[in-house]
């Protein structure tokens, strides 16, 4: 990702006095989050004063701060039209239900066709903001909901709901193997130590925290529902893998697929047909950047992953016939 600088010189308007210094600059600068506000902060790319500033500092009013913090950069990708499941729209915000098979960011092997393009070519203002406006992902066969930021100050305050865990995401999953009730799970996760590709529950990773509760149970699978406070790469996937539990179809960590005793050729064909893992972005919900209103968007499963589970509850009901 390639970054540029931006500097700010500003006097502290005496409004924010009693403030702490990243909470007076993220109510001055409303077009960073508090979250890069304070990361800028602790790498002492802020000055108070002439001195280095702290993020708990303080602020009396009149003060003199300096600012030059590194943001990605505006990137030249190319508006590609391309039809989108919108689900709301607004001056401040889109909420879009991403088909599985779609790549959300351009990169190595994925130059164009991707969510960006087509947020592009939707709305050449996002070209002002960054990532096109883009505050989360999805992996590319992952399906569901995303929210994604019209202008700057709205990107800067999703970011800051999604740092402070206020943007709620609930998942639908077929997880292989048979659950016996929910629970959670708090395992740190980072980059794999040898496949650089994948992740991996590691105690010095990064804390990652996720919900989950049983829906339905099949004969060798389990359909979940899961509640995620964290939002690393791939948690889902790892933390469920981790638990025993790999999710359908996943290609990367869903090890050898699990057969139930005597299944029917319905359900083996079923099962060897789905080549992606079952896992949909059902249900988003936080509260609108602009006026406060408390919004909540579900998305149904995708056609795929609604046959898969009609083949697994019918496998069940006959073998109980």
């Amino acid at each position: 990702m390639t970054t540029e600088f931006r500097r700010h010189d500003l006097t502290l308007d005496p409004g924010v006095a009693g403030l702490r210094l990243d909470q007076a600059l993220a109510r001055l600068l409303p077009q960073y989050s508090r979250s890069r506000i304070q990361g800028w902060i602790e790498r002492g790319s802020v000055s108070i004063d002439g001195r280095p500033a702290r993020a708990r500092d303080r602020v009396l009013g009149g003060e003199q701060v300096a600012l030059e913090g590194e943001v990605p950069a505006v990137s030249a990708v190319a508006p590609q039209a391309m039809p989108l499941r919108i689900v709301h729209e607004d001056d401040d915000l889109l909420v879009i239900d991403k088909p599985a098979g779609l790549v959300v960011h351009p990169g190595a092997g994925n130059r164009d066709r991707t969510l960006q393009n087509g947020l592009l070519a939707h709305d050449p203002g996002l070209a002002r903001v960054p990532r096109a406006g883009l505050v989360h992902r999805l992996d590319k066969d992952t399906s569901g909901l995303m929210v994604v930021a019209r202008t700057i100050e709205a990107h800067a305050a999703l970011v800051d709901l999604l740092a402070a865990r206020d943007i709620s995401r609930e998942y639908l999953a077929v997880a292989s193997g048979v659950m016996t009730g929910g629970g959670t799970i708090d395992e740190p996760i980072g980059r794999h130590r040898s496949a650089r590709v994948k992740m991996a529950v590691r105690q010095d990773g990064r804390e990652a925290v996720t919900h989950y509760r049983v829906v339905e149970r099949f004969r060798a699978h389990t359909f979940v529902r899961v509640t995620l406070e964290t939002g690393r790469t791939h948690q889902i996937r790892v933390h469920l893998a981790h638990a025993g539990y790999p999710i359908l179809g996943d290609p990367v960590y869903g090890g050898r697929r699990r057969l139930p005793a005597g299944a029917s050729p319905a359900l083996l064909e079923a099962l060897q047909a789905f080549q992606r893992q079952a896992l949909h972005a059902a249900r988003l919900a936080f509260v609108h950047p602009s006026n406060g209103e408390a919004l909540a968007f579900e998305a149904p499963m995708p056609a795929d992953m609604q046959a898969l589970i009609t083949v697994l509850s019918e496998d069940v009901r006959a073998v109980g016939e």
